[in-house]
């Protein structure tokens, strides 16, 4: 079992209320729900604060960290999008009837919740302000203390602030980004590995910087999205190099359009190219691998295409 609980608060009753919380958490339940072929990924709790009638107190929150984590899912991820708070006994997650910043969930509370969960793997995703504090012991002290299973991702280090854009968190939208596709691998699994380097890659220097904190023997996929390539056809790599590092020798009879194709070399020119399109395969030199065709050259794997190469002669594919 995968249970999500997704939380967006926009309504504040004393502090500044907020926008784009609640769009957020609709986007960030509709990407975790379903996989990109539209088969169930995660059982999905919303909960969202858009006024007075809707707030979001301390309690009704803990308690719903507390259902999400009690059981032995396969996966228990908890998403948060509002305001954060730090001070020094700690960060915590700002609820609507909350007054002073210690008024809402304590992130060390929630640490502790997940931290003793028996689910296999426990994600805790925060788009709040000062959310990197998520997980460490002290302020003093820059260390977390995560048990085995436990990965914590946030938009932003303890002392910054997570930024808006266009009515929703820039950290979200690259989350969103990440799921839908940009953070899959060559098989279409997406991690959370996968997606932090995905929106550690987008975000420069002097932007809000995402943290990821983990302690996990592997990573889980949280979603599947449509490969780049079909996994039988991927797998083929072995049979066209079965060296690694052995360049494969071309030649016209390759090349549909020229003067006298085979239909096998034609056939395995195909598969050739698919792998040249994801950056697999290179031609040697030649520009294009037409032309490495046509003019008697080879191409060779890349890096990447080395790495699946193993990959595959190891079975891990």
């Amino acid at each position: 079992m995968r249970k999500a609980l997704i939380v967006g608060v926009d309504y504040y009753e004393h502090v500044t209320s907020l926008q784009g919380c609640v769009n957020d958490a609709y986007a960030v339940k509709t990407v975790f729900e379903r996989h990109s072929d539209g088969t169930k990924n995660f059982d999905v709790n919303l909960i969202v604060s858009t006024g007075q009638p809707s707030a979001l107190n301390r309690k009704t929150l803990k308690n719903k960290v507390e259902e999400l984590f009690k059981d032995k899912n396969d996966i228990a991820l908890f998403y948060f999008s509002g305001h954060g708070y730090i001070e020094s006994t700690g960060g915590y997650l700002i609820t609507s009837e909350s007054s002073d910043g210690d008024d809402g969930l304590s992130m060390n509370e929630l640490l502790q919740i997940a931290n003793d969960s028996p689910a296999t793997n426990k994600i805790i995703v925060l788009d709040c302000c000062h959310s990197g504090v998520m997980g460490n012991n002290s302020l003093k002290e820059d260390k977390a203390i995560l048990r085995e299973g436990m990965t914590i991702l946030t938009a932003s280090s303890a002392d910054q602030y997570a930024l808006e854009q266009n009515g929703s968190g820039v950290f979200t939208s690259l989350l969103i980004d990440a799921m839908n596709g940009s953070a899959s691998n060559l098989v279409g699994d997406i991690t959370p590995g996968s997606i932090y380097a995905h929106i550690d890659q987008s975000l420069g220097s002097w932007e809000q910087r995402p943290i990821f904190k983990t302690n996990v023997r592997t990573f889980t996929t949280l979603r599947k999205v449509q490969p780049p390539i079909l996994l039988a056809d991927l797998k083929q790599i072995v049979n066209l190099f079965p060296i690694k590092g052995q360049d494969f020798q071309l030649d016209p009879s390759f090349e549909p359009e020229s003067p006298s194709p085979v239909e096998e070399n034609v056939e395995r020119f195909k598969l050739l190219q698919k792998y040249n399109r994801i950056n697999l395969v290179v031609p040697v030199g030649a520009e294009h691998m037409y032309f490495a065709a046509m003019e008697s050259r080879s191409c060779k794997l890349t890096i990447l295409g080395e790495h699946y190469w193993s990959l595959i002669i190891n079975e891990r594919l």
